[in-house]
């Protein structure tokens, strides 16, 4: 009779009860269907695991084994017969002086790039959240048109613009009287107009970025701003730029990354000329791999690229993300 009681004044203990004091078959049956859960996730993930270790996780690790030997063409169809050279492939990277100055045009490419994208992806998202009232749609698509184009497509146009002889702005500065540089054929002008190509053409990622980020912001914020007196500057420095730097940091984080992987640009628009002026680390990358078919040593690239990019993205993360609080 007490446990009768005991269970009547509190049923939720004898269902819950389980062990060596409580009835077994109420703890099997509590844990059955979180154990079919955990089966039916594992069988809908299977799919994805299986093209992940085989698409993703083996290349990976494959390349990392790759760039400790001197595995080349010969080793292709004969993988085991790759010679072990530890260290050499990553040695001879920093020995060799055309990896040396692809690491520069790299660097060059991302320190000059990645803000003049940020900033001119703020001031588009700025004018069209606030400063464009008609035509807002057409604008926003306009800017983003160049982020779906093919790479190839877009380097005919910027072909055309840059030719020096019967492009664009060739024909505008003959109207002016003024030679236009060869600027995909100098070593001072080829990376400049790189970085203006690989601005125009990323602007609009980030701009969608800081459009939702904008949008993002409470209008109360703003009407109190100006009710006490703030200009459009003063409210651009004190209100939006402080409530968009989660914003800033995601697209600088993005941004930085894509541009350290730049690769289509020289490849398509000037293959790594002139004079190496345009070559960066995953051009000679791929030259490397796939033109010379020394696959440990572009291996070594990769992995030392990964480290570059690992590094520069976790010292953004640290202080960028210390003015997100």
């Amino acid at each position: 009779m007490p446990s009768l009681t005991k269970a009547a004044a509190d049923p939720a203990a004898a269902v819950t009860k389980t062990g060596p004091d409580g009835p077994p078959g109420d703890g099997r049956r509590a844990r059955r269907p979180l154990g079919r859960h955990n089966l039916h996730g594992w069988l809908f993930s299977t799919p994805f695991l299986v093209l992940f270790a085989v698409f993703m996780a083996f290349p990976i690790v494959a390349t990392l084994l790759m760039s400790f030997t001197d595995f080349g063409a010969r080793h292709v169809t004969r993988p085991l017969e790759a010679e072990f050279v530890g260290l050499e492939n990553y040695t001879k990277l920093f020995e060799d002086d055309r990896f040396l100055k692809a690491l520069f045009n790299t660097a060059y490419f991302v320190v000059v790039g990645v803000p003049l994208t940020v900033l001119l992806g703020l001031l588009v998202a700025v004018l069209l959240n606030n400063g464009i009232d008609r035509a807002r749609t057409f604008f926003r698509v306009g800017f983003y048109a160049p982020v779906v184009t093919a790479i190839v497509a877009v380097a005919v146009v910027w072909r055309f613009v840059l030719d020096p002889s019967d492009g664009l702005i060739a024909g505008l500065a003959a109207e002016l009287s003024v030679t236009a540089p060869d600027f995909l054929g100098s070593e001072t002008w080829a990376m400049p107009s790189l970085i203006a190509m690989a601005v125009w053409r990323n602007l609009g990622t980030v701009m969608v970025l800081f459009i939702a980020g904008l949008q993002a912001i409470p209008a109360d914020v703003r009407e109190a701003a100006r009710l006490d007196g703030a200009g459009a500057w003063q409210e651009m420095r004190r209100i939006t730029v402080p409530l968009l730097r989660p914003t800033m940091l995601y697209a600088s984080v993005i941004t930085t990354i894509g541009y350290l992987n730049v690769f289509e640009e020289p490849f398509v628009m000037t293959q790594g000329g002139p004079s190496d002026a345009t070559l960066t680390v995953s051009l000679d990358m791929y030259r490397e791999g796939f033109n010379f078919f020394h696959m440990g040593y572009a291996s070594a690239m990769a992995y030392v690229l990964f480290v570059v990019v690992m590094g520069i993205t976790v010292l953004q993360l640290r202080l960028l993300k210390d003015n997100t609080r």
